[in-house]
């Protein structure tokens, strides 16, 4: 049933919003499916895999209705969609209501954390399988609450609250507030909060995002995420690199991790060259403490490499391929963030996909 409402109520709310004289709507998705041959070796079940794979296809309708006065509503209702197997959510992913005016941007709704954003672009295969999540954030939470995707901190989050500031000679500020309406078994009242100071002018991409958990992992006790990314344009070539450190607050103690990425893109007409490189270093605190991917000891680190090639048909539709392989150290439990394969201690992960994307 939910397979036949999504496409159908979307297209009802859109050819609705188009008699509005007074507001805008636009209908959009993206269309995102790989034919994957994906390998687990190393471990006592080594494996191998073919499988159609959906890569985070949506579809959703977004407008805006002119209040007068340079305010604005905003509003968009965006959608899970996978071709491969049919199945959709009307209202799963970036979904909000709000105003926007000369002051900034405030709404509500399920959105992604501007920590998540602020970096997300950086990497040229998100959000896919060979995407940075595997390491970056340990993990991807598509949609989530403060109850459920704890270790996460790749987030789009339900029951939130954001602002954005205008932009100001190319720098900005986002921030957000995950509200605390969960009630774990054990009596936390956890809550989210997360912010990014984004610099964006000419060749340059600058950003330094921050995000707390308050209470994920139990009653009285914080996690953070805090890291540093940049981007350079220089002709048709992009370098861009994000170091990140997580910190979780356990029972145990302090468990703490930091992490890298690298990536490199460079477009020739029609042809998209990508790489991104990804190393999870050793965590550090008490050895019987396991969040996510992150434990720590020596061994507990991880590589995430991928190499891939686009070619545009036009602006809206591409073909593409890449190869991904991520690494264990010895002890290291790392994964593919989606689409995973449950990897064992020191297993390494391969990955190898043709698909086909479009957009309108």
């Amino acid at each position: 049933m939910t397979n036949k409402i999504l496409p159908t109520a979307l297209l009802a709310l859109a050819a609705g919003g188009a008699h509005a004289q007074d507001a805008s709507v636009a209908l959009y998705a993206r269309l995102n499916l790989g034919f994957e041959h994906v390998g687990r070796h190393g471990a006592s079940d080594d494996s191998t895999l073919v499988r159609a794979s959906n890569y985070r296809s949506v579809l959703g309708v977004r407008g805006s209705e002119d209040l007068g006065g340079g305010l604005k509503a905003i509003f968009q209702v965006e959608g899970t969609l996978s071709p491969d197997t049919g199945a959709g959510a009307i209202a799963a992913r970036d979904t909000r209501i709000g105003l926007q005016g000369r002051w900034g941007t405030l709404f509500g709704g399920t959105w992604t954390t501007p920590y998540n954003a602020a970096t997300a672009a950086l990497d040229p295969f998100y959000p896919t399988t060979a995407g940075y999540m595997s390491i970056m954030g340990n993990g991807s939470a598509s949609t989530s609450d403060n109850a459920i995707d704890t270790s996460s901190f790749d987030r789009r989050q339900r029951n939130s609250v954001h602002y954005w500031s205008p932009t100001w000679e190319g720098l900005s500020l986002r921030i957000a507030q995950g509200l605390n309406e969960e009630r774990p078994a054990n009596g936390a009242r956890p809550s989210l909060t997360s912010a990014a100071l984004v610099y964006e002018k000419g060749p340059l991409y600058a950003t330094a995002a921050w995000e707390r958990h308050h209470e994920y992992q139990r009653p009285g006790l914080n996690d953070s995420g805090a890291k540093l990314g940049a981007a350079w344009q220089f002709g048709r070539t992009r370098l861009a690199g994000v170091a990140e450190r997580l910190r979780y607050r356990t029972a145990g103690g302090a468990l703490a991790r930091n992490a890298y990425y690298v990536s490199l893109t460079h477009q020739i007409g029609v042809h998209g060259l990508r790489l991104g490189v990804a190393r999870a270093g050793d965590g550090s605190g008490p050895a019987n403490e396991r969040v996510g991917y992150v434990q720590a000891g020596p061994g507990t680190g991880a590589w995430h490499a991928t190499l891939g090639y686009d070619y545009a048909l036009s602006k809206r539709t591409s073909l593409f391929v890449f190869h991904s392989r991520l690494k264990n150290d010895s002890r290291g439990v790392y994964d593919f963030a989606i689409n995973g394969l449950d990897a064992a201690a020191g297993a390494r992960l391969d990955a190898t996909s043709m698909g086909m994307r479009h957009a309108f």
